[in-house]
């Protein structure tokens, strides 16, 4: 039986897997991700890259309406197959099997919520919201806002 920590590893590799295909991390992840499951022998880093490239082709041929679906169920095999992988594991080696999974998810970018703006939207990243005239709004849909206890007072241009 696996603890909760080696868990919740699992479930982060298979999110790493997800969020990696069809990025620049890809190629990267993929290698390692195959000898991590492959454990030395030709055969298994194969038969991974092969599962990587349907993971891949899976999540590239969904279509908008069938995304959200398609990543769950990618994301609940890559976590099924790096549990089966730990459980199948004596304690030595399953450290370490944990350790380079670790090393596998730190590679790959933290996601970015899908961001979409519609008719006079904007999309950005870093956002700057400054008071002209003492008028100030901003809508945050994708993370923390901290604001100081008491922001400055814009000052006025003068022409």
């Amino acid at each position: 039986m696996l603890s909760e920590a080696m868990v919740a590893m699992a479930a982060a590799g298979g999110s790493a897997v997800v969020q990696a295909a069809g990025t620049d991390a890809w190629e990267g992840l993929r290698a390692r991700v195959a000898r991590l499951l492959g454990r030395g022998a030709a055969q298994g880093e194969q038969d991974a890259l092969a599962r990587l490239d349907r993971t891949r082709t899976a999540l590239e041929s969904a279509g908008d309406d069938d995304m959200a679906d398609a990543r769950t169920r990618q994301q609940a095999a890559w976590q099924t197959r790096f549990q089966d992988l730990l459980e199948g594991l004596h304690e030595a080696e399953r450290q370490a099997a944990v350790a380079e999974l670790e090393a596998v998810v730190a590679q790959v970018p933290p996601p970015r919520p899908g961001m979409a703006a519609g008719d006079g939207g904007l999309v950005a990243h870093h956002v700057s919201v400054r008071a002209d005239g003492g008028i100030a709004g901003g809508v945050n849909n994708i993370g923390d806002v901290t604001l100081g206890a008491n922001p400055s007072k814009p000052e006025r241009e003068h022409p």
